[in-house]
C-alpha cells in the first residue's frame, strides 16, 4: 500500500483464498489498507478490535455465513455503525433484501468486477466519513450544551444574587430621595438612570438563563392551561413600566384553551405586551385576543397602535439581537428571538402582520 494515497482501512471477509488475494492486491494497490478474515466468528473479532473503515462480508461461508456475522455486527456497540458490503454470488432478490434488512449498506455479486468494487468501497468510505464527522460535530455540539447549561448556573449564582442586591438599594435609595428630597432633579435623575440600568441588566441576564434553558429542554409538560391568568401575571409583571407609559391593555371576555406550558407562555405574553409599550403609540393601546384555526390551532395575538413595520423590517424579526426600532427603545435584542424558539418547541408558529400606519399584530398558535 501506497502510505501517500491512503485512503482507509478494509476487512476482506471470505473462506475462498483465490478471491481474498485477487481482492487484496487490488485494493491495496489503490491505496487501502486491507486486513483479512477466513470466516464469520474471526470477522467479528477482528473488527472489534480493528475498526476497519468498511467490512467487505462473504455471504456463504462454514462456521458461520455473512448474515449471521452482519446481525452480530449490527449488535455490537463497536462495529454497529461500520457499513458492510456483501459479497455474493446469489442473485436471488430475497437474499439481498435479506442483507439490507439486517444493516448492510450494499452488496457485489461474483465474479467480481473491479471497476465496480472500487467505485461500491469508495462511495462507502466516503459515506462513512462524513457520518464519522457528523458524529463528531454532534459529540461537539453536546459537549457545548453542557457548558451553555454550566454557564447559566454560572450567571444565575454568581451574577444575579449580587446583582439583585445592586437593585434593591438602588430602588430603595430613589425612594428615599423623593421622599426626604434629598437631592436636585438632576441628581435624582441620574440615580433612577443607576436603577434602570440594573433593572436593564436583570432582564438581559433573565433571557440569556430562559434562551438556555429552552434550547436544552426535549420533554415538555404540555397541560391545559388558563390564559386568562397567565397574562394577569405578565401583567402583574409589567405593572411598572404599564403605569410609567399609561399603556391602555384591552383583553376579550375569555380565550379558548390551549395546551401548552403556562411559564413559557407568560415569557410570550411578556416579550409581546412589552414590545407593544416600547413601539406602540403614544399612549400605547394594546389589544389581546385569539382565534380558532381549521387546523387545530389557536392563534393568539397583540395589536399595538404603532406606526406599523415595512416588510423589509418584517424581514428581520424573530432573530437574535435584532431590535425593531433602533432609535425609539433599547434592548438587547433577545426578546423576539427567545419567543419563536419557545413557541416552536411548544407545537406552534410566530409571526406579525403589519402595515405603515396601521399598526401591527404579533401573534403565536398553541395546539387545543
Amino acid at each position: 500500500m501506497n502510505t501517500e494515497t491512503y485512503k482507509g482501512s478494509l476487512l476482506i471477509v471470505d473462506d475462498i483464498p483465490a478471491n481474498i488475494s485477487v481482492l487484496s492486491e487490488s485494493l491495496e494497490e489503490a491505496g487501502f489498507e486491507v486486513a483479512i478474515a477466513r470466516n464469520g466468528e474471526r470477522a467479528i473479532k477482528k473488527a472489534e478490535y480493528a475498526n476497519p473503515d468498511l467490512i467487505l462480508l462473504d455471504v456463504m461461508m462454514p462456521i458461520m455465513n455473512g448474515f449471521d456475522a452482519c446481525k452480530i455486527l449490527k449488535s455490537k456497540e463497536k462495529t454497529k455503525n461500520i457499513p458492510i458490503i456483501f459479497m455474493t454470488a446469489l442473485t436471488d432478490t430475497v437474499d439481498k433484501v435479506k442483507g439490507f434488512e439486517l444493516g448492510a449498506a450494499d452488496y457485489i455479486t461474483k465474479p467480481f468486477q473491479y471497476e465496480e468494487v472500487l467505485a461500491r468501497v469508495n462511495a462507502h468510505i466516503n459515506l462513512r466519513r462524513l457520518q464519522k464527522q457528523l458524529e463528531e460535530h454532534s459529540e461537539e455540539l453536546e459537549q457545548r450544551n453542557k457548558q451553555l447549561e454550566a454557564f447559566s448556573h454560572t450567571v444565575a449564582h454568581d451574577l444575579k444574587n449580587p446583582l439583585n442586591t445592586v437593585i434593591g438599594y438602588s430602588d430603595e435609595l430613589v425612594e428615599i430621595c423623593i421622599e426626604d428630597k434629598l437631592l436636585n432633579d438632576e441628581l435624582l435623575e441620574q440615580q433612577k438612570l443607576i436603577s434602570q440600568a440594573g433593572h436593564k441588566m436583570e432582564d438581559i441576564i433573565n433571557s440569556l438563563l430562559l434562551l438556555a434553558k429552552t434550547v436544552k429542554s426535549t420533554d415538555i409538560d404540555m397541560q391545559p392551561i388558563d390564559m386568562s391568568e397567565i397574562i394577569f401575571q405578565a401583567k402583574k409583571r409589567l405593572a411598572y413600566a404599564i403605569n410609567g407609559c399609561q399603556a391602555e391593555i384591552v383583553l376579550p371576555d375569555y380565550f379558548p384553551t390551549a395546551k401548552s406550558y403556562a411559564p413559557w407562555v407568560e415569557e410570550i405574553w411578556a416579550n409581546y405586551i412589552s414590545n407593544a409599550m416600547k413601539y406602540g403609540g403614544y399612549p400605547p393601546k394594546i389589544t389581546l385576543g385569539a382565534d380558532q384555526q381549521d387546523d387545530g390551532m389557536i392563534r393568539f395575538w397583540v395589536k399595538d397602535n404603532g406606526e406599523g413595520l415595512s416588510l423589509e423590517a418584517q424581514a428581520k424579526l424573530f432573530t437574535l439581537f435584532t431590535r425593531l426600532h433602533q432609535d425609539r427603545a433599547e434592548g438587547h435584542g433577545l426578546g423576539l428571538s427567545i419567543v419563536q424558539q419557545i413557541v416552536e418547541k411548544l407545537g406552534g408558529k410566530v409571526g406579525v402582520e403589519s402595515e405603515i400606519g396601521q399598526g401591527s399584530i404579533f401573534y403565536f398558535t398553541l395546539p387545543k
